[in-house]
């Protein structure tokens, strides 16, 4: 049952798809009538993945093998979803990753730059990729990151990953502003732990009943992206379960 019919048929760009909180997006979005343009670094493993949550992956289009790192790969997939002429509504980037680190003297460069191409620069090559589309299309549009708890303050143990976050932040106030005059809302998400297996086995002493599931963080991003929130723009909403 659709909740959001402002959803149907609106085409939504989703990055990361393959991941738990990209299956529970599609499985959202695919309820309200959505059309899903999905990317993800691996197209056997996203298929495989889809077919796995009994979803059809020849029903949806699909873009697979992207590194969201770079530029060509980015304007490429972006080329290829609009080659059609359709539109881009909607825009989800969920794409990212974790990895502790220590200490910052501990830490190493390289940690440096995989965390903030992983999870800032993916964010903003894809962001720019889809905003002009967005823009010449002439009908508004929505842009939804995945920020992190994380990221509001450094957090010892985790400062590169708090910092990789905390640009994506950045980044959604910046569009939000960017963005008024063409009826394009940006706003972020910002979960606490998410309960994930993966989390879930590298954290087994936890009590994951606090943590936030895949499925509602979904539901928000449902309703940031519909026109129930067509006012809100520039918003960092936490999501962090009981955590």
């Amino acid at each position: 049952m659709s909740t959001y019919p402002s959803l149907a048929h609106k085409r939504a760009v989703i990055s990361g798809a393959g991941g738990n909180l990209g299956i529970a997006v599609i499985k959202r979005l695919q309820a309200e009538g959505a059309s899903l343009a999905l990317i993800d670094h691996s197209l056997d493993g996203l298929r495989k993945r889809l077919g796995e949550q009994g979803l059809n992956p020849d029903s949806l289009m699909i873009v697979g093998g992207i590194d969201l790192t770079k530029k060509d790969q980015v304007d490429q997939a972006v080329a290829q979803i609009s080659a059609d002429g359709a539109p881009i509504d909607i825009l989800i980037n969920i794409a990212g990753g974790f990895r502790a680190e220590g200490a910052v003297h501990e830490s190493t460069e390289t940690l440096w730059d995989y965390l903030m191409d992983l999870n800032g620069k993916s964010a903003y090559l894809l962001s720019a990729a889809v905003t002009p589309v967005m823009i010449g299309g002439g009908r508004g549009g929505r842009i939804v990151n995945v920020g992190s708890r994380a990221a509001l303050s450094g957090v010892a143990g985790i400062a590169i990953y708090s910092a990789s976050k905390s640009s994506v932040l950045r980044l959604t106030e910046a569009m939000a502003e960017e963005l008024k005059p063409f009826q394009i809302t940006v706003n972020a998400v910002l979960p606490s732990v998410i309960d994930t297996p993966q989390n879930r086995s590298a954290n087994p002493a936890e009590d994951y009943t606090k943590w936030v599931s895949p499925e509602s963080l979904a539901d928000v991003i449902a309703f940031l992206i519909s026109d129930a929130a067509r006012d809100i723009s520039g918003a960092l909403i936490p999501v962090y379960g009981r955590a």
